[in-house]
């Protein structure tokens, strides 16, 4: 979303998740690297990760109907498609850019298709979801289920985009399209119901913009801090305990 009309409480909701994205990325970073002891692959830390994540592609899917509200006023057909097809494929080599530095740095457990992959992926395939409207809640519901069966199915690498992969197969990012894609599918619904038409549909209280402008700011350039905020974590953490992180 861009330009004068944006809804605050989508960029507040968004710099609350990446917040949350930097918490636990510094608890993970503290585990990985034996600094400080976190149980990040069960309990509370798991769950929290997964809300993280599942609030992100909510809100992707609610931007995502506003943005094609707006747009579809001025663009039809081929240039409306192409319009989301740019936009995803542009976040897609983002995620590119996460798997080569974490196969840099990681060699084993990189990042094969992330968050960011799946992000690139959603918006331009949702150009083809666009017209279920509501309904994309149930399309989404089922991609969620499918993806709890896909889960128990051991497969080859190459379906590893769609939810199925090898036992032996790690990594410290992995969003596959079933179930994560129902997430997104789901943001689109709520956004058609709540933004009918790019419009918010009520009038919400008035937001304390001082309070929560450092907040909104990490909403409105997400992308950029989700790209550098790693680095910077391991820099901080590196300067701080002297663990050999670098």
């Amino acid at each position: 979303m861009s330009g004068p009309a944006r809804y605050p409480e989508i960029d507040l909701l968004r710099g609350i998740a990446i917040l949350m994205m930097i918490l636990f990325h510094t608890i993970f970073d503290l585990t990985f690297f034996r600094i400080v002891p976190f149980d990040v692959m069960d309990g509370f830390w798991r769950y929290f990760a997964y809300a993280t994540a599942s609030l992100f592609l909510l809100i992707v899917g609610v931007s995502l109907s506003i943005s094609h509200a707006r747009a579809a006023n001025r663009l039809q057909g081929r240039a409306l498609v192409q319009k989301f097809l740019l936009r995803g494929g542009g976040i897609f080599c983002c995620g590119l850019l996460v798997t080569v530095a974490t196969w840099w740095y990681l060699q084993q457990g990189y990042v094969i298709f992330g968050i960011l992959h799946l992000i690139g992926v959603a918006v331009m395939l949702s150009p083809l979801f666009f017209r279920f409207r509501t309904w994309n809640a149930v399309i989404g519901i089922i991609f969620i289920a499918l993806g709890w069966i896909l889960a128990t199915i051991p497969g080859p690498m190459g379906l590893l985009v769609f939810g199925i992969h090898p036992l032996t197969f790690q990594s410290v990012d992995y969003t596959p399209i079933f179930p994560w894609m129902g997430l997104v599918l789901i943001g689109l619904a709520f956004g058609e119901f709540a933004y009918p038409g790019g419009v918010r549909r009520w009038a919400l209280p008035k937001l304390p913009e001082q309070a929560i402008a450092p907040v909104t700011f990490l909403g409105r350039h997400s992308l950029l801090i989700y790209l550098i905020h790693q680095p910077v974590i391991l820099l901080v953490l590196y300067f701080v305990t002297g663990a050999p992180i670098l």
